[in-house]
């Protein structure tokens, strides 16, 4: 089974561009050290009436949406050698100093797959 590091955090909407170009470079990165797929998305349904909705989990501050993330590898074997080369390669150097969110309200987290589909 694959296996898949996933991401949620809050994005000032006034940064989504820079967000974005940011997920540009990772998507990049991450696909060029061997990732199966890479996978940004920014919230657009998130005011639903079923289970935890995002906005409650991430609690996002005014002017500010939820990104989920999530990028997919053979193993978590694999997963490690792939991260472990994007922590090498000089492009990740060249990253902004100043994220356009706030790192430290980033959930993450690696997950076993258990369906497949």
């Amino acid at each position: 089974m694959r296996y898949v590091d996933g991401y949620v955090l809050p994005v000032p909407r006034k940064n989504m561009a820079a967000y974005r170009r940011l997920a540009r470079v990772g998507a990049r990165l991450w696909k060029k050290h061997g990732a199966l797929e890479y996978m940004e998305c920014a919230g657009d349904d998130l005011n639903v009436k079923f289970g935890m909705p995002f906005p409650r989990l991430v609690k996002p501050k005014a002017g500010e949406t939820v990104v989920f993330a999530f990028v997919i590898f053979k193993s978590r074997a694999h997963r490690d050698g792939v991260n472990a080369r994007v922590m090498k390669d000089p492009l990740l150097g060249k990253m902004p100093k100043k994220m356009p969110f706030d790192v430290k309200r980033m959930a993450y987290g690696g997950f076993k797959a258990l369906v497949e589909a």
